[in-house]
C-alpha cells in the first residue's frame, strides 16, 4: 500500500509544472543560449516579460486593452506543459505501429488519405483525432485572417474622419509617416530575410497590429508570433516611444504653435468619404479590400445614421469580444523555445527602428509644411501620422499641452493619425500585390 502511495505521489510530481521546470534547466551546456533557452529558463525568461507588460497595462495604462490579453496569453502559454496552445494531432495505426501525425483528422486526410489508401489504409476507420489546447482553436481567427478585419470593422465604427475631410492636408502627413515601413523592407532584406518575409516585418514600422497580421498570414505565416508581438507591442508603448523624437525634432516655439478650428463637415461628405475611398483603393489594390473594405463599412454604418445598433455591436461587444480573442491568442505564440531566437531580435530591432523613422518623417514634413504655410501647422501633428488609433493623437495633444495647457492639438491630429490607418493599409497593399 505504501509502496502504491509513493509511486502515485512521485508521478504526481513528475507531471507538475515545478518538476519541469527544474528538470529542464540546461545549465549543463554552458553559453550555449540558444540549447539554454529552449529549457526552462526561456520560460521564466518569458513568464517575467509577461509581468512586466501586464504591469505596463495596469499600473501605467498603455493600451491596457490589447497589451494585458498579449500579456496574459504570453504568461499562460510559457506555465510549462499547460498544454493551452498544443496542436491538434492524429493518431495512426500503420503497419502495427502507432503514428502521431500534426495537424487535425480532416486536416491530415486532406494531405496524406490517397497515400494510405494506396498502402491498403482505411484512413477514416484507422485514424483518431487527439485535441488541441484551447488557444490553438481560438488561433484560427488570426491564421485565417478572420480576427484582423473584423477588428477594422470596429475600428472603423470609433473612427472619425471628419478632421482628415476638414484638413486633406493631413493626408500627406499620414503618407510620410509610412517611409519607416518601406525603409524597414529595405533594412530587413539587407539582414537576411527573403521579399516577403521582409514585406510582412516592414508592416510593424506603421504600428498597425491588424494590418500586420494579415499582411503576416499572407505572406510569412511562421513569423507571425514576433511580428504580432511587436505590432502591438509598440501600439502600446506609444507613449513611451513617440515624446523623445517629438522633442528632439522640434523647437520650443514650434510646439506651441496653435492651430486654426476645423470646419464643420456635413453628413454627406462623411457617407460619401468611406464609399469613395473603397472605391478607389480597391480599384487599384484589390488584395486591400479586406482591410480597407471592413474599415470603411464600419464608418459607413456609424456615420449613415439609419443603423446606429449595428454600429453599437460592432464597436462595441464585437470589438471587445475579438479583441480578447486576438489579445490572448498573440501572446499565446510567444512560446519561450520558438520565440527566443535571433530572428525575433532583429523583427524587434527593425519594427521599432521602422516606427521610429515613421514618426521622425511625419514630424519632419510637418515642419516642412509649416515653413511653406507661414507658421500654420504644428509638426508635432506629423508624428500621429502612424496607425495608432487614438493612441497617437492622444500623445501628440498631450505633448503640445506640455508646453501650453490651451493648446489644443487632438482634433487636428486625427487627421493625420485615420489617414495612416488607411495608408499602412494601402503599403500592405502594395506588398500583397507584389510578393503574394
Amino acid at each position: 500500500m505504501l509502496e502504491r502511495l509513493t509511486e502515485a505521489l512521485a508521478k504526481f510530481i513528475e507531471t507538475s509544472g515545478i518538476y519541469w521546470l527544474f528538470n529542464n534547466l540546461h545549465l549543463d551546456k554552458g553559453l550555449d543560449f540558444n540549447y539554454i533557452f529552449a529549457g526552462s529558463l526561456g520560460n521564466i525568461l518569458m513568464i517575467l516579460v509577461s509581468l512586466l507588460l501586464m504591469y505596463l497595462a495596469i499600473k501605467k495604462e498603455f493600451e491596457p486593452l490589447l497589451l494585458l490579453p498579449i500579456a496574459f496569453g504570453m504568461f499562460l502559454v510559457n506555465l510549462p506543459i499547460s498544454g493551452i496552445m498544443e496542436h491538434a494531432s492524429t493518431q495512426l495505426t500503420l503497419d502495427g505501429e502507432m503514428v502521431l501525425l500534426e495537424g487535425g483528422l480532416v486536416e491530415n486526410g486532406i494531405k496524406y488519405a490517397m497515400m494510405l489508401a494506396q498502402n491498403g489504409v482505411d484512413y477514416f476507420e484507422t485514424a483518431k483525432e487527439v485535441p488541441g489546447g484551447l488557444f490553438y482553436y481560438l488561433y484560427y481567427g488570426n491564421k485565417l485572417g478572420i480576427f484582423p478585419p473584423l477588428i477594422f470593422m470596429g475600428v472603423g465604427v470609433m473612427t472619425d474622419f471628419g478632421p482628415l475631410l476638414a484638413n486633406p492636408k493631413s493626408f500627406l502627413l499620414g503618407a510620410a509617416a509610412q517611409f519607416g515601413i518601406f525603409l524597414a523592407f529595405f533594412g530587413a532584406l539587407i539582414l537576411g530575410f527573403d521579399a516577403k518575409e521582409s514585406s510582412s516585418i516592414a508592416i510593424i514600422g506603421g504600428a498597425d497590429g491588424p494590418t500586420a497580421i494579415f499582411t503576416a498570414i499572407k505572406l510569412a505565416p511562421h513569423l507571425l508570433a514576433p511580428i504580432a508581438v511587436a505590432a502591438y507591442s509598440y501600439m502600446s508603448l506609444v507613449p513611451i516611444i513617440q515624446p523623445p523624437i517629438m522633442r528632439a525634432l522640434t523647437s520650443k516655439e514650434e510646439r506651441l504653435i496653435h492651430m486654426e478650428q476645423l470646419r464643420p463637415i456635413s453628413q454627406t461628405e462623411k457617407i460619401m468619404f468611406p464609399i469613395i475611398v473603397t472605391l478607389l483603393v480597391v480599384l487599384i489594390l484589390p488584395s486591400t479590400t479586406p482591410l480597407i473594405g471592413m474599415l470603411m463599412f464600419g464608418n459607413l454604418i456609424k456615420v449613415s445614421g439609419v443603423t446606429e445598433r449595428l454600429a453599437e455591436v460592432a464597436s462595441g461587444p464585437l470589438m471587445y469580444m475579438i479583441t480578447i480573442f486576438l489579445g490572448l491568442t498573440v501572446g499565446a505564440t510567444t512560446q519561450a523555445a520558438d520565440f527566443l531566437n535571433l530572428s525575433t531580435l532583429k523583427i524587434l530591432m527593425l519594427g521599432l527602428i521602422a516606427f521610429a523613422i515613421g514618426t521622425a518623417a511625419g514630424i519632419l514634413l510637418g515642419k516642412l509644411m509649416n515653413k511653406l504655410t507661414g507658421g500654420k501647422i504644428n509638426p508635432l501633428i506629423g508624428a500621429a501620422g502612424v496607425s495608432a488609433v487614438p493612441m497617437a493623437a492622444r500623445v501628440v495633444h498631450k505633448v503640445g499641452q506640455e508646453e501650453d495647457p490651451t493648446n489644443f492639438l487632438l482634433m487636428h491630429a486625427m487627421g493625420p493619425n485615420v489617414a495612416g490607418v488607411i495608408g499602412s493599409a494601402v503599403a500592405a497593399g502594395v506588398f500583397l500585390s507584389l510578393y503574394m
